[in-house]
């Protein structure tokens, strides 16, 4: 596949991986965990597991959600987190990691291409990103697993926030870290955008067609703008 520059009129990001750090938030997580048990690692080292860990944990966590999602229980799915969130007083706290480059990249796109995010996410820790960052302002749509009857790997999403930022979605360009965030770009019709800081593979990627493949989320400024 080849991206058609000429064909992009607005961006759709994803969260996870995307634009957030958060495999290697997850990693720290799992490793603090695993912290205990060093010893019985090989040269002591516990980050190569829990990253292993993580990696695996993300295929069969979109399998289970897709499948909530198709069940339409995903909203009650997204009420109980939100509810031991709140229990554990952990909505209080919200603790992300911004992909370095980010947050420039943002300024550099804003007012040359409308931008969405679509997320899998709930609405509510999507929003509690973008304010720990003050991202929020850079974006004419903020689509969430909650926005839609149906939640990507389905084109729903990628619809609604073209729709709402007032193009086709053919005119779209979807970037995000896994195979699910490709699927559910091409579904809709629109070209996407495969990144390699998040928990998806070139290989995986590249199988599944995408445009284009980049190292980076932060890259695509310079792609879309060159190095002005």
């Amino acid at each position: 596949m080849a991206l058609d520059l000429a064909r992009v009129r607005a961006l759709c990001f994803d969260v996870d991986g995307t634009l957030s750090d958060t495999d290697d938030l997850w990693v720290r997580r799992f490793a603090a965990m695993f912290e205990p048990f060093r010893i019985f690692f090989p040269h002591r080292q516990v980050e190569p597991f829990a990253r292993w860990v993580v990696m695996g944990i993300e295929t069969p966590g979109n399998l289970v959600y897709s499948l909530l999602d198709r069940l339409h229980l995903d909203d009650e799915a997204a009420r109980l987190i939100n509810a031991l969130s709140r229990w554990r007083k952990a909505s209080r706290h919200h603790s992300f990691l911004l992909i370095p480059g980010v947050e420039h990249m943002l300024e550099r796109l804003h007012g040359r291409f409308p931008l969405a995010v679509v997320s899998a996410r709930d609405e509510a820790s999507t929003l509690a990103f973008l304010e720990q960052f003050d991202l929020r302002r850079y974006f004419s749509s903020i689509v969430s697993a909650q926005s839609c009857a149906y939640t990507k790997p389905f084109p729903h999403p990628v619809r609604k926030a073209a729709e709402e930022l007032g193009v086709p979605a053919s005119a779209c360009l979807m970037i995000g870290d896994t195979t699910v965030d490709l699927r559910a770009g091409q579904a809709a019709g629109a070209q996407t955008v495969g990144v390699l800081c998040g928990f998806g593979r070139r290989g995986e990627l590249e199988r599944h067609q995408a445009d284009l493949v980049l190292e980076n989320t932060a890259f695509l400024a310079d792609l879309l703008l060159g190095t002005e």
